[in-house]
């Protein structure tokens, strides 16, 4: 006789597996616990818009108060006493003017100031909302126009602060703030948030940057000066569109040529 095969003898067969039954969950009254429904997690609409409308708000707030308080440091210190920053940037901007730069700043000098950026480019913007039937649009660029330029006249004529000896350009009274830099960031802000693309963000910070260098290059402006212009400009557009953010997102929206994020 053979001897059994080791797949014959019962001891060698391999035990058969056990699962362990899994118990469903149960909450505190013994019922099937349920998964949560998916729309009861979703964020609440109000509170959602309650956070976009305060960080306008907070950010523009903090940025009027920086140059408010910009402003009462230079009135302490005087008509003619500049930061030290200020005198060092003025003398590389001096060490470094040609002719063309002089002539690409002068252009920036004029879309940013005078005729042009009081009322064409304002117009301008406003017809455009308008065609594309943007009515809350155009009276929220219309306000931040107006109310951005008084803003700089304001302070101007409370700070009086002397602008650089080598300037280029016929300028008003008043160095801070720099009212082509505060019209700058105006326009850039309030586009960015009519527009809410990431190339409409990002033109409009470079055109700023570009108008407060500008500004320098000419002589026009200490640095300070455009600083307080930016901050002052960038805060009144976001203050002046919380209480209209509703209002023009409820607005019919064409699709802008170029997409972003």
């Amino acid at each position: 006789m053979t001897a059994p095969d080791d797949h014959d003898d019962p001891a060698a067969a391999p035990a058969p597996e056990v699962h362990e039954a899994v118990s469903p969950a149960l909450d505190e009254s013994g019922a099937l616990a349920m998964d949560p429904d998916p729309a009861s997690i979703r964020p609440d609409p109000k509170l959602a818009a309650k956070v976009s409308r305060r960080w306008p708000l907070i950010s523009g707030a903090i940025a009027v108060v920086l140059v408010l308080l910009l402003g009462v440091l230079l009135f302490q210190r005087g008509p003619n006493a500049p930061f030290g920053f200020d005198e060092e940037w003025m003398q590389e901007v001096l060490e470094e003017r040609s002719p063309w730069l002089v002539q690409a700043a002068l252009v920036m000098n004029w879309l940013g100031g005078g005729v042009v950026a009081i009322f064409v480019v304002p117009l301008l913007g406003i017809a455009v909302l308008l065609l594309l039937r943007r009515p809350w649009a155009a009276l929220y660029f219309a306000l931040v126009s107006a109310l951005s330029a008084g803003a700089v006249q304001i302070i101007k004529n409370i700070v009086g602060r002397s602008r650089p000896e080598d300037i280029l350009v016929h300028a008003d009274f008043g160095s801070f703030p720099s009212g082509h830099s505060a019209n700058a960031a105006t326009i850039a802000v309030a586009f960015g948030i009519i527009f809410p693309r990431v190339w409409v963000w990002l033109i409009g910070v470079a055109y700023t940057l570009l108008m407060m260098l500008s500004r320098t290059y000419l002589g026009a402006h200490w640095v300070s000066d455009t600083i307080g212009g930016l901050l002052l400009g960038a805060g009144v557009a976001l203050i002046i569109a919380v209480p209209l953010l509703h209002r023009m997102s409820t607005e019919p929206k064409k699709r802008v040529p170029l997409t972003g994020g």
